[in-house]
């Protein structure tokens, strides 16, 4: 979006503020949040990923972490009202997306929706938008996060939005037990490696079912599960080439359609001085490194896993210490892209040359992990999301980047990042 577009765009909103307020009907909401990033040394920026697991690699690690520079994460503006009783609406939408290079930044536009409430009870939601799965991307924008960015899965995997439909049915209780039921479809577009965002090229769909509760204002809990299969249009599917004596025949790849799931669980405990939360993630690999192609593709291309169903791990463990205006975070991520090590070739495709068989004195096993450390300063100490200072310290685990010459062993890279943001 052009500057011209943004000043025109801000001007309009602005008119529109005296008669939102007065309708009452249409909300504004805003979210600026600028970093510095430092490298604690070059291999972020020198280094390239292992071609055995490039897993980590692809999404895990912003790009603005290769190198040191100021960059502007989050430009979001959100719009949201109702029309009548029962029928409400939303846009959110963030002018910088392109500018980030982020993978699928084709557009700016990242939830259009609206919801019809049958009753308090019951509503169906239909558009672009994010299923429900993983804690954080339920919790709405990126003003409430505790730290510079969301656990490992949720930003490879839970929030990439979806055109699809909603239902929920909420029950219970805000002074006790309270539940809402999630029933989902979507395009199941989510991994095209050309958006995130788009319209279906087959027939196949996505299914979800999710619960999010809360037990009064401390506990939050919830659980997911998502299955579908593969984005490619399903004419003249080819098949992809797993390596070794075991490995499935095309037919039995194609049979399998990259058949993709998630499930999950998480536990909140938040107070006015604490901050606890676990989430566990798992689910078969399936579309997000395919091994079905497009029809014209090369015949004998290699799928992008080592197995036909190959699993995925990952778990977060964080808490916040939180004193006034200062808060003090810690958390450790995992996400481990082969959990079972399953793989079809004689010897661990990871660590040993396949052919031959022999150690290459490298463990590029495709387990990773971030512990950070933060402090977050707050400029109103009553209300998080209205702004605030982070600085987190994030370590990482040494085995996603390739030794350049003059290295030996796995590599990788920490970083600092102070974030600045405001949210209104």
């Amino acid at each position: 979006m052009k500057i011209t577009q943004i000043a025109t765009l801000a001007a309009v909103l602005a008119g529109m503020a005296p008669l939102a307020q007065a309708q009452q009907n249409v909300q504004i909401h805003a979210l600026l949040e600028a970093w510095y990033t430092q490298m604690m040394n070059n291999n972020l920026r020198l280094d390239s990923a292992p071609s055995v697991a490039p897993f980590y690699a692809n999404g895990a690690v912003n790009t603005a972490f290769k190198e040191n520079q100021f960059y502007m994460r989050r430009t979001e503006i959100y719009l949201n009202g109702n029309a009548g009783d029962q029928v409400t609406w939303g846009v959110l939408f963030d002018p910088n997306t392109s500018s980030n290079s982020q993978p699928a930044a084709t557009n700016n536009l990242l939830d259009a929706w609206m919801a019809f409430a049958f009753n308090k009870q019951f509503s169906i939601k239909m558009g672009q938008f994010k299923m429900p799965m993983n804690y954080e991307s339920t919790i709405g924008g990126g003003q409430k996060l505790l730290f510079y960015d969301r656990s490992m899965t949720a930003r490879m995997w839970a929030e990439k939005r979806d055109r699809g439909a909603l239902a929920t049915y909420s029950v219970g209780d805000s002074n006790g037990i309270a539940a809402k039921f999630n029933l989902g479809v979507g395009n199941g577009m989510t991994d095209s490696s050309l958006t995130f965002k788009a319209n279906d090229t087959n027939a196949q769909k996505d299914y979800s079912f999710s619960v999010n509760a809360t037990y009064g204002a401390d506990h939050s809990f919830g659980a997911w599960y998502r299955q579908g299969s593969t984005d490619v249009r399903d004419v003249g599917l080819v098949s992809g080439t797993f390596t070794g004596v075991n490995a499935p025949d095309a037919a039995a790849v194609l049979d399998n359609k990259d058949k993709t799931t998630n499930i999950g669980a998480y536990y909140v405990f938040d107070d006015t001085q604490w901050q606890g939360a676990v989430e566990v993630t798992t689910g078969l690999l399936g579309r997000r490194y395919p091994s079905v192609f497009p029809a014209g593709t090369a015949a004998g291309t290699a799928a992008q896993r080592q197995h036909l169903d190959q699993k995925y791990l990952g778990y977060t463990l964080s808490g916040a210490y939180k004193l006034g205006r200062h808060w003090f975070t810690a958390r450790f991520d995992y996400l481990n892209f082969n959990q079972g090590d399953d793989w079809y070739t004689a010897t661990d495709p990871y660590t040993t040359n396949t052919t031959t068989g022999a150690p290459t004195g490298n463990d590029f096993s495709p387990k990773y992990y971030e512990a950070i450390v933060g402090y977050n300063y707050l400029f109103t100490p009553a209300k998080y999301v209205d702004g605030k200072v982070k600085f987190d310290y994030i370590h990482r685990s040494k085995n996603f980047l390739a030794p350049r010459a003059g290295q030996t062993g796995e590599q990788g890279g920490d970083s600092m990042v102070m974030s600045v943001q405001i949210g209104f």
